[in-house]
């Protein structure tokens, strides 16, 4: 027998890793060979995608099983639509009214925990009482800057945000100057956008709001480019106060405008699950809802049965 080179050496150790994993799974332990499609969990076979990935849509049970066995994290193509179940950890849950009492509050922070949520989005005020009550959670708190018309000057926008991650917030959510993108000021709406992000200094994501329902397309393209150019983590549809929510056709238009390097977050009337589903699959990755259980219940009932469409909620 000649001598191993480095090449067949490394297939081998792939093979009895996967051997492994196997075996930790369940399965026959058996190396897959080249062209070979795997049998996971007596769910079938793995079939092969014409495009990859899409595993967490195509094959949810395989990559539930890897999360199991201890991954934490699973790469996936832009606007994958995962398993409805897993929803839940794409959700901000949402209560920004106006009158919203202490007790409402400790109750959007329980149902955060019980589910586990990305985040709880509450107007500042409430930012330092979240963080209080979802210490140790993994739940983040986000908070809203310059919310909901986005008028304030930049300068005061930026004094919020510090404030805000002072109190615990480890996301932002600001509105853009929506008058000034329509007056075509665009010296104006990136320095608006970048002193909140400056503001951050990667100690928290910054969402920018900007408002789909009272822009034209061109006007959306214009907000989500200098968004990007101004350094935001993500895009957002709405704040839930204007005429109108997110809508499919607006969440694929951010998607296109900001490519992959960047998130789009669905907001604003989004109260089922199926909505829910259609804004990840035209490319959100984050969901803004106020529904938010009502989702995550519709969710795990749509692995059976169709969940019925839902109203429009103010504050999303």
């Amino acid at each position: 027998m000649g001598a191993m080179t480095g090449d067949s050496i490394e297939r081998e150790l792939v093979e009895e890793i996967t051997r492994r994993v196997l075996e930790r799974l369940g399965e026959e332990a058996r190396p897959p060979s080249s062209g070979t499609r795997l049998r996971f969990l007596g769910e079938g076979e793995c079939q092969p995608c014409p495009v990859p990935g899409h595993c967490a849509e195509r094959c949810p049970n395989l990559v539930r099983a890897f999360v199991d066995c201890g991954a934490c994290r699973v790469s996936s193509r832009p606007g994958t639509v995962g398993h409805p179940q897993d929803l839940a950890a794409s959700i901000d849950h949402t209560l920004l009214k106006p009158d919203a009492t202490a007790d409402e509050i400790e109750a959007l922070c329980r149902e955060a925990r019980e589910n586990r949520f990305a985040t709880v989005c509450v107007n500042p005020v409430w930012v330092r009482r979240a963080h209080e009550l979802l210490s140790g959670s993994g739940v983040l708190v986000c908070s809203v800057i310059g919310f909901p018309l986005g008028a304030a000057h930049p300068d005061v926008k930026a004094y919020e945000a510090r404030r805000a991650m002072l109190d615990g917030a480890g996301e932002l959510d600001m509105v853009i100057q929506v008058g000034a993108l329509k007056s075509r000021d665009y010296r104006l709406v990136e320095r608006d956008i970048r002193v909140v992000v400056d503001a951050a200094r990667c100690r928290a994501s910054v969402k920018v709001i900007i408002e789909t329902a009272l822009l034209t397309r061109d006007e959306k393209v214009m907000a989500c480019t200098l968004a990007k150019a101004a350094g935001a983590d993500y895009v957002k549809t709405s704040t839930g106060f204007a005429a109108a929510g997110a809508t499919v056709e607006d969440v694929r238009l951010m998607r296109e405008v900001v490519g992959e390097e960047m998130g789009v977050k669905a907001a604003g009337g989004i109260r089922d699950a199926e909505t829910a589903m259609a804004m990840v699959a035209a490319g959100a990755t984050r969901i803004g809802a106020s529904a938010s259980v009502k989702i995550v219940r519709g969710a795990k009932r749509d692995a059976r049965e169709p969940a019925a469409a839902g109203a429009k909620a103010t504050g999303e």
